[in-house]
């Protein structure tokens, strides 16, 4: 049976690890085993994800890992180019480069830096790592961003990683349909997802004449018999996007009051039935997040009942 949408899964150190790169290392080559192809990492205060994305992608030949999503504030686009093609050669060309607007509230007093205008920044951005992506060059001066390297910026073997970006607003939805390879949406439900983003995303494509774009939805997912621990580590563990006003929005247009509710949790039979309304409104991939929720054990679980999966069929 030809599937339609391949599964994805979320990786961090564990906190216990003795080495945070040779732990993620380990449980990347298991996933592969239990057939899951691909890997995402998400950039947070410790771990760099794009150079852990490029040992893991020489690591663990034929896995394709991503990331998601790298805020695009504190970096320059040229530094993320260079850091893409870097990861994109060591992974042989498996490499995908998802980047985040990012929160304010966490980058203001982290960085001492504000965005004024994220839509504009997002587009110039994403001209920039386009041209360096696909040329090796760039000659770009914007509002809110210059690149022009005084020589090549190619990285042999590393051109032309696809781009996607975590966009669910309209604009940014809009400008990724129009400069970008894709979208990473979290905690979009089936509902927004097919009624008002992927629709949009797809006007955008072809309004600027590219690809239909990748929609790899990130979905919070635990198959368990024992619902109720997960669902209560759920609550604890997503309430900071309750707090966050483009999730709070995105939340109300889905018609639940928390983000823990958009977890899958439940039997397999549950779990992947809620999986087909998420294909069926228009993922072509999903990432799957925090399937540690329900322990160790659970995480376990689900890998392997994801990975005899394989992918959601249409």
């Amino acid at each position: 049976m030809a599937l339609s949408a391949p599964i994805g899964i979320a990786l961090a150190p564990r906190p216990a690890a003795a080495d945070a790169v040779d732990d993620v290392i380990d449980r990347a080559r298991l996933l592969q085993r239990l057939g899951i192809d691909r890997v995402w990492f998400g950039q947070r205060f410790d771990v760099d994800a794009l150079v852990l994305a490029a040992v893991v992608g020489s690591a663990v030949p034929g896995l394709h890992v991503g990331t998601s999503v790298v805020p695009i504030n504190p970096r320059h686009p040229l530094v993320v180019a260079s850091q893409a093609q870097t990861a994109h050669a060591a992974s042989h060309r498996r490499f995908t480069l998802g980047l985040g607007l990012g929160a304010p509230g966490l980058e203001e007093p982290a960085f001492g830096i504000r965005t004024e205008r994220p839509i504009r920044r997002l587009r110039e951005y994403l001209t920039v790592l386009r041209s360096v992506l696909t040329t090796g060059t760039v000659d770009f001066t914007g509002e809110t961003v210059t690149a022009v390297p005084p020589m090549s910026a190619a990285v042999a073997g590393g051109d032309d990683p696809d781009i996607v970006v975590a966009a669910m607003g309209p604009q940014a939805v809009t400008a990724a349909g129009e400069l970008a390879d894709g979208i990473v949406p979290f905690l979009a439900g089936p509902r927004t997802l097919g009624d008002e983003i992927v629709p949009r995303l797809a006007a955008a494509a072809r309004t600027a004449d590219r690809p239909r774009p990748r929609v790899i939805t990130g979905v919070a997912v635990v198959v368990t018999d024992r619902p109720d621990r997960a669902r209560a580590r759920a609550v604890e563990q997503m309430a900071f996007y309750d707090r966050i006003p483009s999730y709070r929005a995105v939340l109300a247009r889905e018609g639940v009051a928390t983000a823990a509710e958009l977890a899958v949790i439940g039997t397999a039979a549950e779990v992947e039935a809620q999986l087909r309304r998420y294909v069926a409104a228009g993922a072509t991939e999903l990432l799957i997040t925090q399937t540690d929720l329900g322990g160790p054990e659970d995480e376990l679980a689900t890998w392997r009942f994801l990975g005899a999966l394989g992918g959601i069929p249409a």
